[in-house]
């Protein structure tokens, strides 16, 4: 893991454990990078409860209680799903708050609509609505899937404070 995204999951750590809040994680395009780069810092297990990598649509209404419908009518890459998925993650868990992606990280998979870079985020706090909202990330697959985990875990350290 770089450096950047080393200190960037650091201070999200840093800011969560002062609040005493809890973070837990829903992802899909980036295959558990999230919960990566958090549990690369030490003493994370404070601030960090647990991940969900939910590929497949099944596994996406399996773990997180996405209902197949919401998947049939809007598609995984979504803000209904990735809020239906950051709900599902706060259910799962001892977590207050959640992160969700689902995206088309390439090279292939996007269409017109939701070409490839399309990502689909939403985040969840304590006395707080969810916010969710879709991206578009230029790069190969890999920097889709960084520039997601980065989006990610800025807004977790930005909208906490």
């Amino acid at each position: 893991m770089d450096n950047a995204l080393t200190d960037l999951a650091r201070r999200t750590g840093e800011l969560l454990e002062r609040k005493g809040w809890i973070l837990s994680t829903a992802e899909s395009c980036t295959g558990g990078w999230i919960a990566e780069a958090i549990t690369a810092i030490p003493g994370s297990s404070g601030w960090f409860d647990c991940g969900f990598v939910t590929y497949s649509n099944t596994a996406k209404t399996r773990l997180l209680g996405v209902p197949p419908a919401l998947l049939a009518t809007h598609g995984a890459v979504s803000e209904a799903v990735v809020r239906a998925m950051v709900a599902g993650a706060l259910a799962g868990s001892e977590a207050n708050v959640a992160v969700a992606v689902s995206g088309v990280a390439g090279p292939t998979g996007g269409s017109p609509a939701k070409p490839v870079g399309t990502v689909c985020l939403a985040w969840a706090w304590p006395g707080a609505e969810v916010l969710a909202e879709t991206c578009h990330f230029e790069g190969d697959r890999e920097a889709i899937r960084r520039q997601t985990v980065i989006h990610a875990l800025r807004v977790i350290l930005y909208k906490s404070t």
